[in-house]
């Protein structure tokens, strides 16, 4: 296993330390850790995002769906275990139960969420704040020019 020295990178920038602990945990998690359930991540627009996990065998009231911070925490869980009830012959679909974490960027938050034919479709967008939007400056005259401008204004 590799690992990998960030502490240059703490030395030289100022307000990083987030990109560099989510770089760090994801080098440092296993590569075949949490493949269960799959998921897709997809973009469906410049600034959206949808998110969807397949769920099968969980009614909607077995999931929850929560936004932490820049976290994206989807869970399920069974109340009782119904396969006490059966007998099966052949068990192909796990409705064990998960915790399925995902980062999200900054000015990124959960518009909605749907459950529908055994997926879970989850909606994001990204709503940049105004204050950080680019912003076209005017450049006005300097010095004597100006005071000529508002002079012919007026």
């Amino acid at each position: 296993m590799r690992t990998y020295d960030f502490s240059p990178l703490y030395r030289a920038t100022v307000g990083f330390d987030r990109v560099a602990d989510m770089l760090d945990r994801v080098l440092t998690q296993d590569a075949g850790g949490n493949s269960y359930p799959p998921y897709n991540i997809e973009k469906t627009d410049e600034n959206a995002y949808r998110i969807s996990v397949a769920v099968a065998g969980f009614s909607e009231a077995d999931l929850t769906v929560e936004q932490r911070e820049h976290q994206l925490v989807v869970a399920a869980k069974k109340d009782k275990d119904e396969a006490a009830e059966r007998t099966y012959l052949h068990r192909g679909i796990a409705t064990r139960a998960f915790e399925k974490r995902f980062q999200l960027a900054d000015h990124v938050r959960v518009t909605g969420a749907v459950a529908e034919n055994g997926m879970l479709h989850i909606d994001l967008v990204r709503e940049v704040p105004e204050a950080l939007k680019p912003r076209r400056i005017e450049i006005g005259a300097s010095g004597a020019k100006a005071i000529e401008a508002e002079a012919v204004e007026a």
